[in-house]
C-alpha cells in the first residue's frame, strides 16, 4: 500500500527546523552555538544545555525492549502529542475525517477538535466489541485516520484482534492508529510485530502505567521508518527535555520494576474483582485488560460522591455512552482496594 498518498503535500516539502543539536551531534567541545547560559544552572546537576532532539539513547533501549529499529520510534510529550502530531500530517480541516470507537479515550474527539477535523463515531457494541460492519460503511476516500484503543479505555477489555486484522486489510485511504497504552497488562501481543506486514499501522503506547512514569510525560509511538521521520519533522525541535530523557534513561534500565509492577496489578485486580463480587449491589465488573476496573453499580453517582467525600477519588463514567451507572476504579495498592471495598459496603449498609 502506497501510504504516502494519506500525508498532506505541503508536510513532505516542509522544510523542519534545524536546532544546534542537529547540526552538532557531538558531546565534547567548547559549545557557543545555542545560547545557552554558560554559568550552569544554578542547581546541583545543570541543565544549561539543550538536550539530545531526537532522544537516541532512549530509542535504543526501547529498540531492544519493543523488537524494532530506532527509526521506527517516535518519542512525545505524552501520547498526546503523537496523537495531536499525526492529525497535523494527515488531515486537512474541512476535507478529510477521522473514526472514532466510542466509548474511548477523550483526547481524539478533543485533538481533531482543535485541528477541525471532521469526526465520525462508531459505537461499540455493547459487548463493547468493534461495530466493523459499521465502520466499514462510514469509511470513505477522505477518511484519513482510524483510532483503536486496545485494551480499551475507559471499558478496559481488548478488543476482537481478528476485527483489527479485517479493519487494517480493508481500509484503503488512510493509517489505523492501534493505542496500546494498556498492553502491558494484556496477554494480547503488540502489533509493532506486525509493522513489517502493515506499513499503514501506528502503534502507540506510553511509559505512564507499566513503568511508572506518569509525571515525566513520555509517550511513543511506532511506525514505518518514513512516518516516524515526518513526525521528527514536524514536532518542536525539544520535545522531551533533558531531565525527562535521564530519568528515563535510568528506569528502562530497572527492567525488574515495571515486570514486578505488572505482576502485583494484576494480582491485586484479580483480588479486588473477588471483593466486589461478594457486594450484592455491584451490577457487573466488566473483563479488564488492563490496570483498572469498570464497575456497573446501583446508584453509581451517589456512590461516587461519597466516596469523594472519604477521600478516595475515582473516575464517575456514568455519563459515557454504553457505560451507564459505572465507575472507572484504577488498581491501587492492597491497603488501598481493601479500604474501597470497606467504604462500598459502608455506603450501601448505611
Amino acid at each position: 500500500m502506497n501510504f504516502e498518498n494519506f500525508i498532506l503535500p505541503h508536510i513532505w516539502n516542509l522544510k523542519p527546523y534545524s536546532s544546534a543539536r542537529d547540526e552538532f551531534k557531538g558531546k565534547e567541545g567548547v559549545f557557543l552555538d545555542a545560547n545557552e547560559n554558560p554559568l550552569g544552572s544554578g542547581l546541583v546537576e545543570n541543565w544549561n544545555r539543550y538536550p539530545d532532539p531526537l532522544q537516541l539513547a532512549i530509542k535504543e533501549q526501547l529498540s531492544e525492549i519493543k523488537s524494532c529499529k530506532t527509526d521506527q520510534i517516535f518519542l512525545g510529550n505524552g501520547s498526546d502529542e503523537a496523537i495531536d502530531l499525526i492529525m497535523r500530517m494527515t488531515c486537512q480541516s474541512g476535507v478529510h475525517n477521522i473514526i472514532l470507537c466510542p466509548p474511548t479515550y477523550g483526547m481524539y474527539e478533543v485533538s481533531a477538535s482543535i485541528n477541525h477535523i471532521e469526526q465520525r463515531k462508531v459505537s461499540l457494541t455493547k459487548q463493547y466489541q468493534l461495530d466493523v460492519e459499521g465502520i466499514l460503511k462510514t469509511i470513505n476516500s477522505n477518511t484519513r485516520l482510524l483510532f483503536i484503543c486496545s485494551p480499551n479505555n475507559p471499558t478496559g477489555n481488548k478488543l476482537n484482534r481478528s476485527d483489527i486484522y479485517t479493519l487494517i486489510e480493508s481500509f484503503k485511504s488512510g493509517f489505523v492508529i492501534i493505542d496500546e497504552a494498556y498492553i502491558d497488562f494484556s496477554d494480547e501481543p503488540s502489533f509493532i510485530m506486525e509493522l513489517a506486514k502493515y506499513p499503514q499501522v501506528i502503534v502507540m503506547q506510553t511509559l505512564s502505567k507499566a513503568y511508572g512514569l506518569a509525571s515525566l510525560r513520555l509517550g511513543m509511538a511506532f511506525a514505518h521508518s518514513s512516518i516516524i521521520s515526518l513526525l521528527n519533522k514536524i514536532k518542536p525541535p525539544y520535545n522531551i527535555g533533558g531531565a525527562t530523557q535521564e530519568i528515563v534513561h535510568k528506569a528502562l534500565a530497572n527492567t525488574s520494576f515495571k515486570e514486578e509492577a505488572v505482576k502485583s496489578i494484576l494480582s491485586e485486580r484479580s483480588r479486588l474483582i473477588e471483593g466486589l463480587e461478594n457486594i450484592p449491589e455491584v451490577i457487573h465488573i466488566f473483563p479488564s485488560d488492563a490496570n483498572f476496573i469498570l464497575v456497573q453499580f446501583k446508584r453509581a453517582n451517589d456512590l461516587f460522591h461519597f466516596l469523594i467525600e472519604a477521600k478516595l477519588i475515582t473516575r464517575n463514567r456514568s455519563s459515557v455512552a454504553l457505560c451507564e451507572d459505572s465507575i472507572r476504579i484504577t488498581i491501587g495498592m492492597s491497603e488501598e482496594n481493601d479500604k474501597l471495598v470497606r467504604l462500598i459496603q459502608q455506603f450501601y449498609s448505611a
